[in-house]
């Protein structure tokens, strides 16, 4: 599959979003990925549970549709490890599902794109992204989706490593509802139509 992967190809979307897990990371910028996560569930109307391989929380049933009708089959997926271990969960879904690496969609904090920024793309590097690399590795492939939400750069000298693992300053938790919902848009976009429209009215 390549960049027109569609829905009828995937019978089924495993959607992973990436952080830490524990209420202690909640509310940091590595935690964005669960932020969505957590919003495309209720748009879902339902509830993450333990998966029965105890890595990961999942819900499974669709999105898209209307009025919970309709829409495309979807996994959503949280790693119950740390980010940097989000790759043997993911991996173990994969084949639990019975889904190529084409069928799943990663949705992460992204240092280089401005915090009111978003991104959407298939395959590429890691970047330094200690989720990503992890599930590059595991999986065998980079080339799954990738739902990039920007946090932006440290200011000065801060260590990046520190800042991702930080909270959101106060103008920025006005906003977040706002890109968080945003980022749920454009995940249900991807599955819906594909990526290049998807790109086409989010990547700006």
């Amino acid at each position: 599959m390549s960049d027109t992967t569609t829905s009828s190809e995937c019978g089924v979307w495993l959607v992973v979003g990436l952080g830490n897990p524990g209420p202690s990371y909640a509310g940091h910028r590595h935690n964005v990925g669960h932020l969505v996560t957590d919003e495309l569930s209720r748009r879902m109307a339902g509830s993450f549970r333990p998966h029965k391989s105890g890595r990961a929380e999942v819900l499974e049933g669709r999105i898209g549709g209307i009025g919970g009708a309709g829409g495309v089959r979807v996994v959503l997926a949280r790693p119950r490890g740390y980010m940097n271990e989000s790759g043997g969960p993911v991996a173990g879904l994969a084949r639990f599902y019975k889904l190529p690496v084409e069928c799943i969609v990663a949705i992460h904090d992204e240092l280089d794109l401005a915090f009111d920024t978003l991104r959407l793309k298939q395959g590429g590097g890691d970047n330094g992204h200690n989720g990503l690399r992890s599930m590059r590795t595991s999986l065998g492939s980079g080339e799954f989706f990738r739902v990039r939400v920007g946090i932006g750069r440290p200011p000065g000298r801060q260590d990046p490593a520190a800042f991702v693992l930080s909270g959101y300053s106060s103008a920025e938790r006005k906003m977040l509802p706002f890109q968080v919902d945003r980022a749920a848009d454009a995940v249900e976009a991807l599955l819906t139509d594909g990526l290049a429209k998807a790109q086409s009215r989010f990547n700006s």
